[in-house]
């Protein structure tokens, strides 16, 4: 199916709706029409989601080249009961250093207006408030950058295009000495290192757990190797001790592995280029020359240091010996699957715990508690998918936990989980195979060290840690579940037209030369959930220059009343200028996991658009 539209479709921006309010905008509320005039680039996302992060970090040079002209808005969309909390979106919004107006949206509002499928989409509108693009996923802003600047001179000349500063008041510091720490490490000479996320820095605190003793980093950030004082991080997470004393570091937006060694005070750089990993980037090879993306915990087990890769949902390790880094376990789709670790799934893996038998795996999307024995074979504790989640103690396989970001090995062989969105400690004990409750009020734990006899919860949204005796009292704690902020989708049972809309970026074209440009994967959840259509294979639709869907029939089993149907598109384009000998070639892709509930009256096509709109 060809797109034979005019060059730019324009459809009317529906309004900006949001129960929560505006945040970064100095207490003011806006409408479309208070824009007017603006080129508008609506991020839709929420602050779980790893790729809207990496969203919030393209977007960041996009908005300083064009900030006479251009005001991104980022509409919060919740997947979490957690996340539709107005104080912690606010709280997010200073975590992450967002610097542009923010629409708290818990009701998913503007999210059904504009039809997202997906976190993140990025939503393009015109200064007379029309969409004119629409885009999942991550790796769009060369594209819109391009699109942006075509509408300002298309603007300017029909004197539409309104400059000026845009509505964007930044908020006033918090006095604190630390400011949404990550995790934490005893350090040899019974110091705590803390990590603290928001300022860019490493804390070096003493036993005690209060006083600074020294900040490592400049403040600022970035990815600087150098002394004490003059280094610099950029949203550091994970921490983990080596067998020689100096620390690792998970240095999350610099996409860097660094080491710190608290003797000489020295930073440098172990793994990581300071650019993502991006689809057919190598995935092993010198620690230095390979791109990592969002380490997000490190830790020491079977002589290699094991990363997090929250970015890409993998297990990756750095050998210390070969000087080398490779993938460990996962397959880079997000989901919860189990078994050899090459096709195992996991879903923004947060936390890692390392016993001598297991490695701990605090696997956030899922809100699930995962491991990986030493044959290599990944198993799940705790956790049932990426869309249930909640607070309930009992046996493993009916317990719930929600976006959890650490795991702590216990000295009994059980582990406390960091259960960050239940504001809760909870402790899974192999040998019962049961969860309890160590302690609630904790906000936003995202990681926890042991003592002694303590164990010493970072308090993430507290700005402190908080020190707890082992073994407390478990806390009663009431059975809670819930499902996704996200609504299924209503779909008929049977026949199911699924179109992948994908429109080439301006000044690109498809990339034949190779064999088809595209490819489209489907599976579901529960496997019974499909009846035909699951696999791989091209579209079936007709593509054009730079227009292809992606169009396949699927037939739902009636009999499977709910389950999530799997989407995964990839597209090849490369740059289109006759003048360049070797022009560079793009890989495209995004992954789609659509809850869906079959009703007789529910809809017979199921419309995704990772570029483009759809017709």
């Amino acid at each position: 199916m060809t797109d034979s539209a005019p060059r730019r479709v324009r459809v009317r921006a529906p309004e900006l709706i949001g129960k929560g309010g505006w945040l970064n905008t100095g207490g003011k509320q806006y409408s479309l029409a208070d824009l007017r005039g603006r080129i508008l680039v609506l991020d839709f996302w929420t602050f779980c989601c790893v790729n809207c992060l990496h969203v919030l970090d393209e977007l960041r040079a996009l908005e300083q080249k064009h900030r006479d002209t251009l005001v991104v808005i980022g509409v919060h969309s919740p997947k979490f009961v957690h996340e539709a909390e107005h104080e912690a979106v606010a709280d997010a919004v200073e975590r992450y250093g967002v610097e542009h107006p923010v629409l708290d949206d818990p009701e998913l509002a503007t999210w059904k207006q504009y039809a997202v499928r997906a976190w993140p989409t990025l939503v393009v509108v015109d200064p007379e408030g029309y969409v004119v693009a629409q885009h999942a996923g991550e790796g769009h802003v060369h594209a819109i950058e391009r699109l942006v600047t075509e509408l300002e001179a298309e603007h300017a000349a029909k004197g539409t295009l309104r400059r000026g500063d845009g509505p964007y008041v930044a908020p006033q510091p918090e006095p604190t000495d630390l400011r949404f720490p990550g995790k934490a490490v005893v350090l040899p000479s019974g110091n705590l290192l803390v990590s603290d996320t928001t300022r860019h820095q490493l804390v070096e605190l003493a036993a005690d757990g209060e006083t600074v003793v020294r900040r490592i980093g400049q403040g600022s950030r970035g990815s600087t190797d150098s002394t004490w004082v003059r280094s610099r991080f950029s949203e550091p997470q994970g921490l983990a001790l080596l067998p020689d004393g100096s620390v690792v570091v998970a240095d999350t937006v610099s996409h860097c592995v660094r080491r710190f060694d608290p003797e000489s005070g020295r930073t440098t750089t172990l793994a990581g280029t300071g650019f993502p990993w991006m689809r057919g980037d190598d995935t092993s090879g010198p620690a230095r020359e390979v791109n990592l993306s969002s380490p997000w915990d490190v830790a020491w087990w079977q002589g290699k240091l094991w990363i997090a890769m929250a970015g890409i949902h993998q297990l990756w390790t750095y050998d210390p010996a070969e000087g080398t880094v490779g993938v460990a376990a996962g397959t880079a789709n997000e989901g919860l699957v189990d078994g050899p670790a090459a096709e195992a799934w996991f879903a923004q893996p947060s936390g890692l715990a390392a016993t001598p038998d297991r490695l701990w795996v605090a696997d956030s999307e899922t809100s699930a508690l995962r491991w990986l024995d030493r044959d290599g074979v990944v198993h799940t504790a705790v956790g049932t998918g990426l869309f249930d989640f909640g607070h309930r103690d009992g046996p493993a396989g009916q317990a719930l936990l929600q976006h959890p970001l650490g795991v702590t090995a216990l000295p009994d062989g059980s582990v406390a989980v960091s259960d960050t969105y239940n504001h809760a400690l909870r402790r899974y004990d192999p040998a019962t195979d049961e969860v309890t409750t160590l302690a609630t009020d904790l906000k936003e734990p995202s990681g926890a060290v042991l003592v002694g006899d303590d164990i010493v919860v970072v308090e993430s949204a507290r700005h402190r840690l908080t020190r707890l005796r082992l073994p407390p009292e478990a806390a009663e704690a009431g059975a809670v579940a819930h499902r996704t902020q996200c609504a299924p989708i209503e779909v008929a049972p049977g026949r199911l037209r699924l179109d992948v809309t994908f429109r080439v970026p301006a000044g690109q074209k498809l990339d034949t030369r190779y064999g088809p440009s595209t490819r489209l994967l489907v599976s579901a959840t529960p496997p019974e959930l499909l009846l035909a259509g699951e696999g791989e294979g091209e579209g079936e639709g007709e593509g054009a220059d730079t227009d292809t869907d992606l169009s396949r029939t699927l037939e739902l089993n009636p009999a499977v009343p709910e389950g999530v149907l799997h989407v995964s598109v990839m597209a090849a384009s490369c740059d289109d200028d006759s003048s360049v000998e070797y022009p560079a070639c793009h890989v495209h892709r995004q992954d789609w996991d659509v809850p869906l509930l079959l009703t007789e009256s529910g809809a017979d096509r199921l419309p995704l658009v990772p570029a483009g709109l759809d017709a």
